[in-house]
C-alpha cells in the first residue's frame, strides 16, 4: 500500500492526513500503432504519476495522486474504431466536480498530469481560474519535458520510439514484437503555415497515417524506457514536492 496513491490507501490514514497536492493523471484511450495497447497513454500517465509522488512524498511533500481518467479527446479520430472521445466540455464538467470536492477539503493546489496530446487543459483551467480563485490549477504533459532528443533517434509523437520505449519498461508484457509494428509514417498538411505551428487546424487521423502511429518504434528498448523514465519522474516528482511546499503568498517573486 502507497498512501500517496488515493486508491490504494484508506479512511484510516486519508482521514487526518494532511495533503498539500492533488495529482490527476489524464490519459486516453486510443489505437497506439500495431504493437501497444490502447491503455498506453492511461498506463504511462498513472506510472509517471506514482513514481512523481513516490519522489515528492520522500522529500516530504504531502502530495495524493487520484485515480487516473481513462479518456481524453479524440475528436480526431471518429472512424478509429473504439477510440474513445471526451469533448473538452465534459472535461471541464469532470474537472469542475472534481475541483469542487478538493476545494471545499482545503486540498488547494491541483496538477493534471497528462500522458495524451490531444488533451490541452489551458482554456479549461482560464475558465475555472475564475470559478475557484482560491486554487492553483496547472497541467504538466510529461511530453514536453525536454532532453528525450539525446536518447531516441525518431522524435515521432504517437507510438513511436519513446512511447514504445516507456512501455517496453513498464509492462513489456503488453507489447507486441516489434517486428508486428506499422513503421509509423504521417503525412503533413499541404499548406506551409499549418505544420509550422503559427496556424492551427486539427488532423484528421487515418487521413495522416495508416497504422495510427506517427514515428517509427524499430529503435525502442527497455533501457532507453528506464533511463528517461527516469529522468522525467525526477524531474516531475521535483516539480510537484517544490508546488506541495509552496505557500501560495510565494508562488511570484521579482525577475533578477
Amino acid at each position: 500500500m502507497r498512501k500517496y496513491i488515493l486508491k490504494e490507501t484508506n479512511w484510516k490514514d486519508i482521514r487526518d492526513a494532511d495533503i498539500q497536492l492533488a495529482v490527476l493523471p489524464w490519459g486516453a484511450t486510443e489505437a497506439h500503432n500495431y504493437h501497444l495497447p490502447y491503455g498506453t497513454d492511461i498506463i504511462i500517465a498513472e506510472r509517471i504519476a506514482a513514481e512523481a509522488a513516490r519522489i515528492a512524498s520522500d522529500r516530504g511533500g504531502k502530495v495524493i495522486v487520484l485515480p487516473a481518467i481513462p479518456f481524453g479527446v479524440n475528436t480526431g479520430q471518429p472512424d478509429v474504431k473504439l477510440d474513445m472521445n471526451l469533448n473538452p466540455g465534459t472535461q471541464l464538467m469532470i474537472l469542475k466536480d472534481l475541483i469542487t470536492v478538493l476545494n471545499r477539503q482545503g486540498i488547494d493546489k491541483l496538477v493534471i498530469l497528462n500522458a495524451h496530446g490531444g488533451n490541452d487543459f489551458r482554456q479549461i483551467i482560464r475558465e475555472l481560474n475564475l470559478l475557484f480563485p482560491e486554487m492553483f490549477l496547472c497541467q504538466c504533459n510529461w511530453f514536453k519535458i525536454p532532453g528525450a532528443e539525446d536518447y531516441f533517434e525518431d522524435m515521432g509523437e504517437h507510438a513511436g520510439e519513446v512511447e514504445t520505449s516507456f512501455m517496453l519498461y513498464l509492462t513489456p508484457e503488453l507489447v507486441l514484437p516489434l517486428s508486428e509494428a506499422g513503421e509509423g509514417k504521417a503525412r503533413i498538411f499541404s499548406i506551409a503555415a499549418l505544420n509550422q505551428g503559427w496556424a492551427w487546424a486539427e488532423r484528421q487521423w487515418t487521413k495522416v497515417t495508416t497504422d495510427t502511429g506517427i514515428g517509427n518504434p524499430v529503435l525502442a528498448t527497455a533501457e532507453k524506457g528506464e533511463t528517461f523514465f527516469k529522468i522525467v519522474t525526477g524531474k516531475i516528482g521535483n516539480f510537484l514536492y517544490d508546488l506541495a511546499i509552496l505557500n501560495r503568498d510565494d508562488m511570484y517573486v521579482d525577475k533578477t
